[in-house]
């Protein structure tokens, strides 16, 4: 059984607006709706969990009337404080419907151009391994810096790499090494492959998508306004 955990429970401080990123409405659909089309439309994935505040969830279940064409959607789960309790929470009732050995697909609502073939090659992945985890290599010269102002550290960009969701891990293993975390070092964790890789789970990595960007600022809500409004003068 593969279950997909979306995370939609951003608040949008770095994009400006009152409305989280995640429930913006770009040509006639929300932000969310294009990851929730694509994950209840792909044939390996069985259920659908939403990590989401309690104020938006009467609309989220409106709009997963239209994009959930499947019927995959199973549920709720509490927000955290920061990213990775969100996630804790997720794994948590999912393992209320999913077996240990099951896979979970963690995914941000803000990555709306998530492709089928990623999904595909990420879950295909996971069969040999106990993590997934897509990367981007750095185009940039990258430095290090303890105080922001001053280079400490010559970085070698040949072995950053930037991590994109989704992340696919097997679920009783990942589960246990966030349990581990709690309850205050998980707040500590800034990607959902950290806890993985704190507690030595197999994580192998995959080419990521460029097209599969996480909008956090306006200039990234504009650049996928612009892809959609493209494809929509396309389709005419």
């Amino acid at each position: 059984m593969n279950i997909a955990l979306v995370l939609a429970g951003g608040t949008g401080v770095r994009l400006g607006s009152e409305v989280p990123k995640q429930y913006i409405e770009v040509n006639g659909k929300t932000v969310i709706s294009y990851c929730i089309e694509q994950l209840s439309g792909h044939d390996r994935i069985d259920a659908i969990q939403i990590v989401a505040a309690l104020k938006w969830r009467n609309k989220i279940k409106d709009w997963i009337l239209k994009a959930d064409k499947k019927g995959k959607f199973r549920g709720f789960s509490e927000c955290g404080v920061n990213r990775q309790l969100s996630i804790y929470h997720g794994l948590e009732d999912i393992r209320g419907y999913a077996k240990d050995s099951d896979n979970v697909l963690v995914h941000d609502a803000a990555r709306p151009l998530l492709s089928a073939r990623m999904i595909s090659k990420c879950l295909g992945a996971i069969e040999e391994h106990e993590g997934v985890l897509p990367v981007l290599p750095l185009k940039d010269t990258v430095y290090g810096s303890v105080d922001g102002r001053r280079v400490t550290a010559l970085l070698n960009r040949n072995e950053i790499f930037a991590g994109q969701t989704p992340e696919v891990f097997k679920l009783g293993i990942y589960y246990e090494a966030n349990k581990r975390l709690m309850p205050e070092r998980i707040l500590q964790i800034n990607g959902s492959a950290e806890a993985a890789v704190l507690a030595g789970m197999d994580i192998v990595m995959l080419p990521g998508d460029e097209m599969n960007f996480k909008i956090t600022t306006g200039t990234g809500l504009e650049k996928f306004t612009r892809i959609m409004e493209l494809k929509e003068t396309r389709m005419k």
